[in-house]
């Protein structure tokens, strides 16, 4: 008899093993799919806002330039299309909020529709600008023979602009509005080079070609007349652009009858002057002897001309005040120390209830009968032009106000609302909020600047 073969007995490892196992294998595509969903929602959620974000811009840029145009424009009808296609549509509407004479608010609200066909957009995001008026005149910057300097994102958007030197614009400086052209002369004055004692005098053909230089997109917006300019920049310069390149006639700036301010003095306040905090009142005609410091958020109301034989320091939200008895006549401070006038940290040469600002007006040179010289010309002037006597710095500002370096530079890095400056040497830089022409001339146009971009939930 063949012995009996017993068949093995079948224990079910490997179905046990198939159990276990794919069901974690589908568990974790399942994860990975909708990590890499998520993913995909999120990137495209992020375009998405992105696109809405540029359509607002697009619309800010937009409403600035037609309430420049019409200053009762409220706004778009409706949703205006910045882009279409098959897959998606982008979108911004305006509108405008009159908050009073002298302040208006911009909303603008970006949208995107995806697919383009859809009813409810896929990403929004809403701006608000504030705006205020600032009205041209007719310079709001002049200078004499050391030139125009501007950088970064200064811009010069109001009243005319007078240069006996020359003018040099780079990265996104601006002058002018393509709404609102400017005039722009430039009269080469700045050889021989170097300075003898026949400077200043205006550059022959091929001696200083081309006395405007602009790099990078800076831009100058209105008609341009230039001494020997051949460069004629026509992506820099437009509306008109360069219309002349000669003719142009330089222009002494203004004189001051210092003499006579002097001669009018009836207080004296030996010793300098400072203030702290709290309030201070300063009478016309007078004169302070030393320096001056006015720092913590100390109010001094002036009441009429002043004259300082040191330097002027103003800080720490400090103000100058003209007072309102004054109505429209302009308070001149005159300034004869070396360092001149220094305004910082949102410090303010603030106007009267009738829009009245100051004269600031500094006096020192390098010449030997400085601060009382009459006239400064050749090694002299040369060396005096770059010297700082007028500074204003983080925030600091003199709506109404006129600045002006008699034989020397104002320089300007961060300030707010100016009205003129005047100097033998300009020089602008760092910010997109500096605005000119209230003062320097009859008023004119008025237009619209932002002050103030906050996104709107």
């Amino acid at each position: 008899m063949k012995p009996k073969i017993l068949a093995k007995k079948q224990n079910g490892q490997i179905l046990i093993t198939l159990v276990i196992v794919i069901p974690a294998l589908v568990l974790i595509v399942a994860a990975y799919l909708s990590l890499s969903t998520s993913g995909y929602r999120l990137e495209r959620r992020d375009q998405f806002r992105t696109q809405a974000q540029m359509a607002a811009d697009a619309g800010a840029d937009y409403g600035i330039e037609q309430i420049n145009q019409d200053n009762t424009w409220l706004g778009t009808s409706g949703e205006v299309t910045l882009s279409s296609d098959s897959s998606k549509k982008v979108t911004y509407q305006d509108s405008i909020t009159d908050n009073s004479s002298t302040s208006k608010t911009l909303t603008v609200t970006g949208r995107t529709y995806f697919p383009a066909s859809a009813s409810t957009p896929s990403a929004v995001v809403s701006v608000k600008i504030d705006l205020r008026p600032v009205a041209s005149g007719t310079y709001s910057v002049v200078s004499g023979e050391g030139g125009l300097y501007m950088s970064n994102f200064s811009k010069i958007v109001g009243g005319d602009v007078l240069i006996d030197g020359t003018v040099n614009l780079s990265n996104s400086a601006q002058i002018g509005l393509s709404t609102n052209p400017v005039n722009v002369s430039v009269a080469n004055q700045v050889c021989p080079i170097p300075a003898d004692s026949t400077y200043p005098r205006i550059c022959n053909a091929g001696e200083n070609d081309n006395p405007i230089v602009i790099s990078n997109t800076a831009h100058i917006y209105g008609n341009v007349k230039a001494n020997n300019q051949i460069n004629t920049y026509p992506s820099n310069m437009t509306n008109s652009g360069l219309i002349a390149t000669s003719g142009v006639a330089p222009q002494a700036l203004p004189d001051y009858d210092r003499a006579s301010q002097k001669a009018a003095v009836s207080t004296t306040i030996s010793g300098g002057f400072t203030c702290n905090s709290g309030s201070q009142t300063w009478q016309a005609n007078t004169k302070i002897v030393g320096d001056v410091s006015i720092s913590n958020k100390c109010q001094v109301t002036v009441k009429g001309n002043v004259w300082i034989t040191g330097n002027l320091t103003l800080s720490n939200s400090s103000q100058l005040i003209v007072d309102n008895a004054l109505g429209t006549t302009q308070p001149v401070i005159m300034v004869d120390g070396p360092a001149g006038a220094v305004l910082t940290q949102s410090a303010a040469l603030s106007s009267n209830s009738s829009s009245t600002g100051f004269e600031l007006i500094t006096f020192w040179s390098s010449a030997s009968c400085s601060p009382d010289c009459s006239n400064v010309t050749g090694s002299d002037l040369y060396n005096s032009r770059g010297a700082t006597t007028i500074s204003l710095t983080n925030s600091s500002q003199g709506p109404q106000s006129i600045f002006y370096a008699r034989w020397t530079q104002v320089s300007v890095n961060n300030a707010g609302q100016l009205g003129a400056l005047l100097g033998q040497t300009v020089r602008m830089s760092n910010t997109a909020t500096i605005t000119f022409g209230t003062t320097a001339g009859s008023l004119g146009i008025t237009f619209w600047v932002a002050n103030g971009y906050r996104q709107s939930f």
